[in-house]
């Protein structure tokens, strides 16, 4: 039989290996749209080691520009983590068991965008004018606002063809949906006078670029769910600290199809987004969701019903589940302490 310090020393081995393969996990995040400053806090958590500390080995997939849905491809299972727009609820309600973990932006990123020579100032000016075409599950709030401006959107002449800001460009549509950081900066870039129409400066400010998972991930790997989230918190914490350090990591391995101006854009518009004055990182109520069923004019008794278990809470450790390694060494060492008591006892005497 082994020497029991010989043992020991293969039992806490066997311990430390069974728990670092127990702790390293293989998720994916997949988000809403391509590489850009918008997922900074995902890239720097990985870039500083965060996910790593945390035993994750994490898989950051972009959007597919022609289906940049991600609901459909986490529930579906091709990635363990999501980032979504505000219409989760739609889902949540809908049946689908998903589960908001943290708000990244308080405000919702979209606006409508029109010439500097329009005569659109305000929602109310909307009436007839032609609008780019939109998902109601996607972008409500851009048409909520318009609605609660007095306008009929179900009469507005919609535009749906697909040169996107050159048909705006060539005056084919009069209004059309964009990115708070994106169009906007092409827009500036080229020298276009343009103007925005933004939600939030209408009262109507709805939660956006949502980090979710689903209620099997948090049943089944609760520890796993909450390492990530807390890692994920850290590199959004640590990319907001520091801006500079974070634009230039994500040009260079993340996107550097993009110029360290137009990160340098993003990363300043967006930041008021993410902390506005008096709110946390990635901060959700229940009382703002629903509030932000009103605007969607969901159901009450619907949404009451549907929000157990929509916001995410860290309940309980994961459960510990030994290897067959781990479960061998203890078993061994656990059999060999009499022996070594009496063989301890034999040379006392």
């Amino acid at each position: 039989m082994l020497p029991f310090k010989r043992l020991l020393t293969l039992s806490v081995a066997a311990l430390l290996f069974s728990t670092a393969s127990f702790a390293s996990k293989n998720v994916t995040l997949q988000l809403k749209w391509l590489h850009q400053f918008q997922f900074a806090g995902y890239y720097m958590a990985a870039e500083k080691g965060f996910y790593k500390d945390a035993g994750l080995n994490v898989t950051i997939l972009p959007a597919d520009p022609d289906n940049p849905d991600t609901f459909s491809k986490v529930l579906g299972g091709q990635a363990h983590f999501g980032v979504g727009h505000s219409g989760i609820l739609q889902h949540r309600i809908d049946g689908k068991p998903l589960v908001a973990m943290a708000a990244i932006l308080q405000f919702s990123p979209y606006c409508w965008m029109v010439k500097r020579s329009s005569e659109i100032f305000h929602p109310r000016d909307f009436a007839n004018k032609r609008i780019s075409s939109i998902s109601r599950k996607e972008s409500a709030e851009l048409l909520v606002m318009l609605e609660r401006s007095g306008i009929n959107t179900s009469k507005l002449p919609v535009y749906s063809g697909s040169g996107g800001s050159q048909d705006w460009l060539d005056g084919l549509l009069d209004a059309m949906q964009v990115y708070v950081t994106n169009e906007p900066f092409l827009m500036r870039q080229a020298g276009v006078e343009h103007r925005l129409i933004c939600p939030q400066k209408y009262g109507i400010n709805v939660y956006s670029d949502i980090l979710y998972t689903t209620e099997n991930m948090l049943l089944y790997h609760p520890q796993t769910v909450e390492n990530f989230h807390q890692a994920s918190l850290k590199g959004w914490r640590y990319a907001m600290m520091n801006l500079d350090e974070s634009i230039a990591v994500i040009q260079q391995h993340y996107a550097p199809n993009k110029s360290l101006s137009e990160l340098t854009y993003e990363a300043e518009v967006l930041k008021d987004y993410i902390l506005p004055p008096g709110t946390h990182l990635g901060a959700m109520s229940m009382a703002k969701w629903r509030l932000i069923a009103d605007l969607y004019k969901f159901d009450q008794t619907v949404f009451n019903s549907a929000k157990e278990g929509f916001i995410y809470f860290y309940d309980r450790p994961e459960e510990i589940q030994m290897s067959w390694m781990l479960i061998a060494a203890i078993i061994l060492t656990l059999l060999s302490i009499p022996l070594y008591l009496r063989l301890m006892l034999r040379k006392s005497v």
